[in-house]
């Protein structure tokens, strides 16, 4: 058997390997754009093969392809959606604008693999052709960016259940860690007390409040311009093309898909995108916020704060014996700094379009669907091996809730905001607690500094009493 097989396409003739699905379109890019070695995300290409589906299915219900040509096409495709084929999708995420090359690659696959299904040898194109037949109807211009929309709602799925994990470790802790006392901090200073439990609280809201944000702006991705060919115009498509290919789209994906309010808006704006990824960024900044607190508590053993104990994971040190650190913290860190970066390079791509058409979308397609990706195998790691393991110094907690200068806080109903500054001030110079001062200068009762210098007290509102 050689090695190649010689196919033309408008430029002229290239050598395509043998036994490769693409042809010769895909083969020109890969000889164009050796850039990064990444290649297309499995949703993407889930993505594109559900469209060319969708569109096989209703162009052969139209008669615009044949009956054997609408059901081989739709079969290859399945097959695509189902995980096979995929490494025949070779296009660099870098590459042609508007994603020209990928959804080309795309239409050679699928071409190819329904002519074996309908016995023809690779490359021929002589029953079932990838521009008039698997593409009929259809351009990048509208193609790629529902694609693109398509794939994220797809990658999504998978995020959420891990969001919901992540919250519920979070407030399992929360539960567990009620009772716990210890002091607060802001401004990385002593303030009043807190329990652990309901900094653990926090962190479950936060994860909520982020998924929320993710799930209410990913609605817009459900409007799509498919049908709306070259420029938003509809050229080259039957008038009920775009409903049934949208309609058929839905049923395949499980999405509740519509068609956009306006054709040539679909095609010239990719907002959508923007919001998406601006709501993961929302989502990266409370995990930096939340891991940097996680190291500060976990801080130690002998000089940081160590009011929490992180699992062990592995050795921390190539040089100290017996050092271990919060891997998973760090990572949850770095991975959200990448997702920031993402979003910075997406905002840029989809101010970027001009006219009909915005020629970026692959960058916004890689880097939307590269975060979600990281976000979710991250944060169930996080989960997993961090979160769920993470215990208590009660200890240490206790001894910094009774240590905070903080506490002097609750007696400025009683003796005024200025005594007790006054008793902050020696309690720093002197070493000795807010409590021991105030006993010894008779400030107040035993019976009163039971009650209101009590730190469980200062952990929910309280009526004062006279």
């Amino acid at each position: 058997m050689p090695d190649t097989r010689t196919e033309t396409d408008s430029l002229g003739a290239i050598e395509v390997p043998a036994d490769a699905l693409y042809g010769a379109q895909t083969a020109r890019a890969i000889a164009n754009f050796p850039i990064s070695g990444l290649k297309a995300s499995p949703f993407l290409i889930r993505a594109l093969a559900m469209i060319k589906h969708a569109a096989a299915e209703a162009n052969q219900s139209l008669g615009l392809i044949t009956k054997e040509q609408g059901s081989a096409i739709q079969q290859a495709a399945q097959e695509i959606v189902h995980g096979r084929h995929h490494d025949h999708f070779v296009v660099d995420v870098f590459q042609a604008g508007a994603g020209v090359s990928l959804h080309m690659n795309t239409n050679e696959v699928i071409a190819n693999r329904a002519g074996q299904i309908l016995g023809e040898q690779l490359g021929t194109y002589k029953k079932l052709h990838p521009n008039d037949h698997v593409n009929y109807g259809q351009s990048t211009n509208d193609v790629f960016p529902t694609a693109m929309r398509l794939a994220t709602l797809l990658a999504l799925e998978d995020l959420y259940p891990v969001l919901n994990d992540l919250a519920a470790s979070f407030d399992a802790k929360a539960r567990e860690f009620k009772d716990i006392l210890k002091a607060g901090r802001t401004h990385m200073q002593d303030a009043v007390p807190i329990t652990l439990g309901q900094e653990f609280r926090a962190y479950t809201v936060a994860i909520q409040k982020c998924h929320q944000h993710i799930a209410r702006t990913a609605e817009s991705l459900r409007e799509l311009g498919l049908g709306g060919s070259a420029v938003g115009t509809g050229l080259n498509t039957h008038p009920d093309y775009r409903q049934r290919s949208i309609d058929n789209l839905s049923r395949i994906s499980g999405f509740e898909l519509a068609p956009a309010e306006d054709l040539r808006y679909a095609m010239q704006s990719n907002a959508v995108m923007a919001d998406i990824s601006a709501a993961l960024r929302t989502l990266a900044l409370e995990l930096i916020r939340i891991s940097n607190d996680l190291r500060l508590l976990s801080s130690g053993p002998n000089t940081g704060f160590n009011e929490i104990h992180l699992p062990s994971l592995q050795p921390g040190s190539s040089i100290m014996p017996g050092k271990v650190n919060p891997v998973l913290a760090e990572l949850t860190a770095m991975v959200a700094f990448q997702v920031i970066g993402n979003d910075t390079a997406t905002a840029y791509a989809v101010q970027a379009g001009q006219l009909e058409l915005n020629v970026m979308m692959p960058t916004m397609a890689h880097n939307t669907l590269q975060s979600i990706t990281i976000l979710t195998n991250t944060l169930r790691q996080l989960d997993h091996h961090s979160i769920r393991g993470i215990t208590a110094n009660q200890e240490r907690c206790a001894h910094y809730a009774a240590r905070t200068i903080a506490l002097a806080t609750a007696l400025n109903p009683y003796i005024g905001y200025a005594k007790a500054a006054a008793l902050v001030k020696e309690s720093v110079a002197s070493g000795q607690s807010i409590v021991a001062l105030a006993r010894e200068k008779k400030l107040l009762t035993e019976e009163q500094i039971a009650e209101i210098l009590d730190p469980k007290n200062m952990t929910e509102p309280r009526a004062r009493k006279s």
